[in-house]
Formats: C-alpha cells, structure tokens, sequence
C-alpha cells in the first residue's frame, strides 16, 4: 500500500472496531460494515483478503493503539495511583458497551484474532500492572510484601474476566460495574496506610465512586 493507501486503511480499520464493539463480529457481514463505514466492497478488499483478515487486522490495530496510550499514560502520570484511575476511567469509557458477544465470537469464528487480544490482555496488560505496582512500592502506596508479578498476573485474568457474558450476564452487570468493583477490590487489596490516606483524599476531593 502506498502512504494514501495506509491512511485510508487504517481508518478502515479504526471504523471497524467501532462497528465490532457495537453490534459485535458474527452479526457483521462484509456488506454491512461497507455500507456502515461509505465505502464500497471493493475498497475493503483493498485493504484485507477476507472477513476474518479484517478481524485479525482491525484487532491488532485496537491493540496497538491501546498500548500506545496506555504507555503515554505511564509516562505521564507520576503517581502509581493516579496513574490506576485514569488507566481506570479510560478503560471504563472505551470498553463500557462493548457487544457481550465479542469474545465468544473471537474464539469460535476468529482464533487467529482473539489470540491477538489474548496476549494483549495476558502479556502488556500484566507488564502494565506490574510496573506500576514496582512505582507504588518505591513511592510508599502500595504495601511491601506484595510480589508485583503475581498480583499482576492476577489482574490480567481478572480483566479478561470482566467482559465474560456467561460469568456476568450483560443484561445483569455493566461492564463498568463489573470494572469498577475489580478496581476497588485491587485498589483496597494493594494499598498501605499511606496509599490508603491518599486514596481517601483523592475519593473525596475528586468526588470517586470506589
């Protein structure tokens, strides 16, 4: 693809993943997500082979973005909690109505792109977590005797669990009700006396629910 090309696709594929969030990948075929981003089959076939390259595709374009600002939020925020809540907040708002039929639809229909998200929430998740639990330990609001690389690997498979259909129903629990209560229960999990008093005042002063 040439660089016009490259924009357009990637467009393609940023529309596409707003599609698949919304009414989910089964129910999308080839002809409704052209007619829902204006472009013609022939313009998608430019870009990708088939329906699932488009699955594959637009995943590892999700994912790559997420990585991106999940790791400018890492930089730019230098408290270990603030840092949590905002990674928090954007998760909430980016994933909260989400089609509760995406994973199972990845696992059955698209093998290839559900392992694209799988390690995305298995691997930089927990490489993520880990080092901002290593920031809080240094900073005094996380208690020393956790072990950062367990507890991160314990949010990953909680994260992963966040958006399972069939242990939280969607027409029982939102996913940011569901979100919200892991973090609490991390949070409250993790923090030492100190990390506990700020995270009272920040609680109170930015008016959080936790």
């Amino acid at each position: 693809m040439d660089t016009e090309m490259d924009k357009r696709g990637q467009k393609l594929l940023a529309g596409t993943v707003q599609l698949f969030m919304r009414y989910g990948i089964k129910s999308m075929t080839m002809d409704d997500i052209s007619r829902h981003l204006g472009v013609s089959k022939k313009t998608l076939y430019l870009c990708v082979s088939d329906k699932n390259d488009l699955v594959v595709k637009s995943l590892q374009a999700l994912v790559s973005q997420e990585m991106i600002h999940a790791n400018h939020l890492c930089d730019s925020i230098p408290n270990a909690i603030d840092m949590l809540f905002e990674l928090t907040k954007e998760m909430s708002q980016k994933f909260g109505q989400v089609h509760p039929s995406i994973n199972y639809d990845l696992q059955k229909y698209h093998p290839q792109a559900w392992d694209v998200f799988h390690q995305f929430q298995t691997n930089f998740v927990h490489e993520c977590v880990e080092g901002n639990l290593k920031k809080g330990i240094e900073q005094g609001y996380y208690r020393d005797n956790l072990d950062p690389f367990l507890i991160a690997a314990f949010y990953a498979i909680k994260v992963h669990l966040c958006s399972d259909g069939h242990t939280f129903p969607p027409e029982k629990y939102s996913f940011k009700k569901i979100h919200l209560e892991m973090m609490r229960y991390h949070i409250r999990g993790i923090a030492s006396e100190k990390g506990l008093k700020y995270l009272k005042e920040k609680v109170k002063n930015e008016n959080i629910e936790l």
